[in-house]
């Protein structure tokens, strides 16, 4: 018995060509932001339960958050039948509801304009404590299709 994976149709590789061929609905994360993003949720009082930044960019958070929505987006619209019912409950729910959080979202510190947090305090790893192989990243995605055609 075979079962088909969700990553069998993927294609990393048509995905950048898609790209390169100017096949996007917005060819740049600010587009996809103020051309999309902000006009459909434009209707809800954001103000009331968290907190925007309009200088959205200068948030390294914000800026990975806005970035996966803008690449879910482009994937999932292609799918007819649920595509955007997954964007919008695995997606955009979830990211929104960190960004806008008023107490730990990257805009808390926003509210009276402006303001950039701190990044994290880090002290320096030690010598030899990532050498274990649960720490590396591997180069092929374990999901993907291997170039045999062969699964993991």
């Amino acid at each position: 018995m075979t079962t088909e994976s969700p990553y069998d149709s993927y294609d990393a590789d048509d995905v950048t060509r898609q790209e390169q061929q100017g096949a996007l609905v917005f060819p740049t994360l600010e587009a996809f932001v103020a051309e999309y993003l902000a006009q459909i949720l434009m209707d809800r009082d954001i103000t009331s339960v968290g907190t925007w930044c309009p200088s959205w960019w200068e948030h390294p958070e914000a800026l990975v958050r806005l970035n996966v929505l803008w690449r879910a987006f482009e994937y999932l619209r292609h799918d007819s039948a649920l595509g955007m019912s997954h964007w919008w409950l695995h997606h955009v729910d979830p990211h929104l509801a960190v960004l806008l959080h008023p107490v730990t979202g990257p805009f808390r510190n926003c509210r009276s304009g402006h303001a950039v947090g701190t990044t994290l305090p880090l002290y320096p790893v030690p010598a030899g404590a990532m050498d274990d192989p649960v720490y590396s990243v591997h180069t092929e995605d374990p999901f993907l299709p291997r170039s045999g055609g062969d699964r993991p």
